[in-house]
Formats: C-alpha cells, structure tokens, sequence
C-alpha cells in the first residue's frame, strides 16, 4: 500500500503534519455541527488538504477507519458532489479527490442543505398550514400565522440561496461585502 507521501520528519515537517491532524480533527467537528458525522467530515478534509487523489485504503490507513465506514462516507461523499472518484489507466483500485475550489464546494453543500432541509422544512410548514387554515378558535388563527410566517421567511431565504448559487463568485462577493460593512 503507498504511502501518503508526508514531508521528511525535519521541524518543519512536524510542524505542517501537526497543522494538518488538526485542520482534520477540527473539520470532522464543524461537520458534526452542520449536521453531517464527524467521519464523512474528516475525509472530507482529508481529501480536501491532500495534493493527489487517494485510494480507500490510504484513507482508511491515515484516518485509522475501518472499510465500511470509510467506503460508506467516501460514497456519501462522491453523492454530495463533493467528493469525485477518479480512475487510474491500469489500476484497478478506485482513487477519490475533493472538489478545491472553495466558492463551488461552498455552492454544493448549500444545494445539498437545501434540497436535505430547507425544502423539506417549507413542505413540512406548507403541509402545517393546509391542515390548520380556516380553523376559527384563537389557538389555531395564532398557529397559522406564525407557520406562515415562518413558511414565507424559509421560502425568502431557499431563493436567496438558490441565486448565490446560481451566481458567480465575482459577482456575488462583492455585493455582499457592501452590505457588512
């Protein structure tokens, strides 16, 4: 099995695999707490900070995961879109790479929320509000117009996001830095 090609242990070297294992530990925890597990997110990272692609093995070895759990989170990967499978000419092992482009990385994981919660939310609000419309006690004219509320406001931000998608990088940034400052 190769090996993931790891700068000569000088200082400096130390130093880097240092900053590496935590760039990876700590992206495996922002995972957890955007709602993916904190493996899928390691890989993730992994992918994302190593210069070529690497087989399931090599993550497996550098992660210290089993192949289930690796092939399972590599696979959840390669269906976000964030994660691609890449073919070697005369090998038969399947090599993975991350997308690296930040702004498209960014553009996927906000497509794939949407299409996971966002939309399911609004259905959900929608499904809320059909059941309870036109009921008459104060109860249920409160409930409604809160679920409306909170129906329209999920819909407002779905198109918010579906147009920074939908947008250019260049375009994009700087209208949004106008309005933080």
């Amino acid at each position: 099995m190769k090996k993931i090609s790891r700068p000569t242990p000088t200082a400096e070297g130390l130093q880097l695999d240092v900053a590496r294992d935590e760039f990876v530990t700590q992206w495996g925890s922002i995972g957890s707490a955007w709602g993916i597990n904190r493996t899928m997110a390691q890989i993730h990272a992994l992918l994302i900070i190593t210069s070529g692609p690497l087989t399931t093995d090599e993550v497996m070895e550098e992660l210290k995961i089993s192949r289930g759990n690796a092939h399972t989170n590599l696979r959840e990967l390669v269906g976000w879109g964030l994660v691609r499978s890449v073919i070697r000419k005369g090998e038969r092992k399947e090599y993975f790479e991350a997308e690296k482009d930040v702004w498209k990385m960014f553009c996927i994981i906000v497509r794939e929320r949407k299409r996971r919660e966002i939309r399911p939310a609004i259905n959900v609000l929608k499904d809320c509000i059909d059941r309870a419309d036109g009921l008459k006690s104060p109860d249920a004219v409160a409930f409604t117009k809160q679920t409306k509320a909170l129906c329209e406001f999920m819909e407002m931000a779905d198109g918010v996001l579906s147009k920074v998608v939908r947008s250019e990088q260049s375009s994009i940034v700087p209208w949004a830095l106008k309005f933080l400052k």
